[in-house]
């Protein structure tokens, strides 16, 4: 797939803010340009990524300040709509195009075909050679799109944003339902266009590739040159500079307000003791009283002196603060019962429901705290075996035993439906706890008081994933079988390490389905189970 050419992009934002609906303020005043250099949007879930990536692609007007665009600009949102009967061709969006491209071959002159065809004349052919180097054998323009996996819809979506005849391509969140295989077809379509992708992302395989990181925080936009790892290393140098200057204003302060204290005392006993000598003193009632009324002025003067001084150092403290981001989402243990059964799950000749006849059955045994990665290309059953393994189907054929409480964090997050609130999720999981305590764990996630009763239709998609996350770990009663589905999709990068720290402390048994070698390597997989040509083949970590 040929690069576009970008040397004539810009998107610039001059004072631009965000209001929501409600009006809270997502962002104010962010002043930027972006050019043609291939550039990762990074932030904490919630902070208005895809809101300011929708407004640079002109799918939202500003709330305040203006947004410039020059050259043409294709946007690929997170969550890739499919209509029923829908077809390939429409969701690559080449559609119109492939229909010119008939009518012309039957014949037509209509000028408004040969517009809309441009000069893709070969998009057929070419769209076709797409599909298979993307690894979609097999698939065609205008096969149905019911019969993809999620992985391979959006394989579809980004081979024919890739198509599009655009200067500038903003991909929100684009590798959410890739395989590992998926993401280094993407990784490399990225190294070979080289230039005009805004990439809003948190996976660390695509972000290093790009040339420039550009990070959303409510104190605004901040670039950093270079690629993932110059970030991340700049960011933490960032964050120890602000703690050290935070530490160092607060000492500043401790020790201000001890000489405060002793220049107050001092002022107060000059004070008394200045009264004192007016009350021996034998002088007229007129002259004391003006001394008196230039002594309380000076007092006061001293006073208000040392409050402003107090003040100061109070809103040093303040500044050196607001330098610091907010603090990571905290994710807490669940509380496991002790003891259990040694084997939590046998599967024996299992055969998976919608499975191909002639995969062979599954044999697959677990013994309580066993960590297990499951993978495979998209589409070969790995989300179907955790609904197995919850007991959300039934197998074909074989025998299914689980032997303790599971729970299952599936793609779609389908323990929070969208019309509920992350506070009413959490309270049908747990109808024993006490509404402060799901509040507070809430709040732990990044969740406000607001935010929390919200239908989780309206968070964005880290926020309701972490929502369904605390569903999933806070239940009673607590599950000893955590099956998790691609657990990092969506999630920002700080909140990806505290998964990761939860899970390597979590005793109980764990199934994940992920893509992420990086995610899986730090929450100690022992073992992994995988399915190709040959099979399923159970092989240590």
């Amino acid at each position: 797939m040929e690069p576009r050419m970008t040397t004539s992009v810009s998107v610039t934002l001059d004072g631009v803010a965000w209001h929501t609906p409600d009006g809270r303020c997502l962002f104010s005043d962010l002043t930027a340009r972006f050019d043609g250099r291939l550039t990762g949007l990074v932030g904490r879930n919630g902070v208005g990524k895809s809101v300011l990536a929708q407004m640079m692609a002109g799918l939202r007007v500003p709330s305040a300040g203006h947004c410039r665009r020059m050259g043409r600009v294709h946007y690929l949102p997170q969550q890739v709509a499919v209509i029923p009967g829908q077809r390939v061709a429409e969701l690559a969006a080449v559609d119109n195009v492939l229909a010119a491209l008939l009518r012309i071959e039957a014949g037509s002159t209509d000028p408004a075909d040969f517009d809309a065809v441009g000069e893709q004349w070969m998009l057929r052919e070419t769209l076709q050679q797409a599909l298979l180097d993307a690894g979609l054998e097999g698939i065609s323009a205008d096969m149905p799109v019911d019969k993809l996996s999620g992985g391979q819809r959006m394989r579809v979506a980004l081979v024919g944003a890739l198509l599009q005849p655009v200067e500038l391509l903003i991909l929100d969140e684009p590798s959410n339902h890739l395989d590992l295989a998926g993401r280094q077809w993407l990784a490399a379509q990225l190294r070979a266009r080289g230039q005009g992708v805004l990439l809003v992302s948190h996976d660390r395989l695509l972000l290093a590739e790009v040339e420039r990181i550009v990070e959303l925080s409510p104190q605004g936009l901040r670039s950093h040159g270079g690629n993932y790892a110059s970030y991340a290393q700049a960011r933490a140098a960032t964050r120890a500079a602000a703690e050290t200057l935070l530490q160092q204003r607060r000492h500043e302060r401790r020790k201000g307000e001890q000489e405060l204290r002793v220049q107050r005392e001092r002022l107060e006993q000059r004070s008394a003791r200045g009264s004192r000598d007016a009350a021996r003193a034998n002088q007229a009632p007129i002259l004391l009283g003006l001394q008196r009324q230039r002594a309380e002025a000076n007092a006061g003067k001293a006073r208000q002196q040392l409050q402003q001084r107090h003040a100061g150092l109070d809103d040093a403290v303040r500044q050196a603060h607001a330098q610091l981001d907010a603090p990571p989402p905290v994710l807490l243990m669940p509380a496991l019962l002790p003891g259990g059964p040694e084997w939590v799950v046998r599967l024996e000749g299992v055969r998976l429901p919608w499975s191909d006849p002639a995969q062979p059955a599954l044999d697959l045994s677990l013994r309580r705290g066993q960590r297990l990665a499951v993978s495979g290309a998209n589409g070969t059953g790995k989300s179907t075996l955790l609904k197995l393994l919850a007991g959300q189907c039934e197998a074909v054929a074989g025998n299914v035993q689980v032997a303790v409480p599971a729970a299952l964090l599936d793609q779609q997050l389908a323990v929070l439906p969208p019309q509920c609130s992350a506070l009413q999720g959490l309270r049908e999981s747990n109808p024993l706890q006490e509404e402060a305590v799901s509040r507070s764990r809430l709040s732990l996630l990044g969740l406000d008081a607001a935010q929390a009763v919200l239908p989780s239709a309206r968070l964005s998609g880290g926020q309701r994933l972490k929502a369904a996350l605390a569903c999933v770990l806070y239940a009673d009663p607590p599950a000893q079988l955590l099956l998790l589905d691609e657990p990092g999709n969506h999630l920002d990068l700080e909140s990806l390490e505290a998964l990761e720290g939860l899970l390597r402390q979590y005793r109980g048994t764990l199934v994940v389905v992920s893509h992420d070698p990086a995610f899986l390597q730090a929450i100690g997989i022992d073992a992994t189970l995988q399915l190709d040509r040959d099979g399923w083949r159970l092989q240590p970590a």
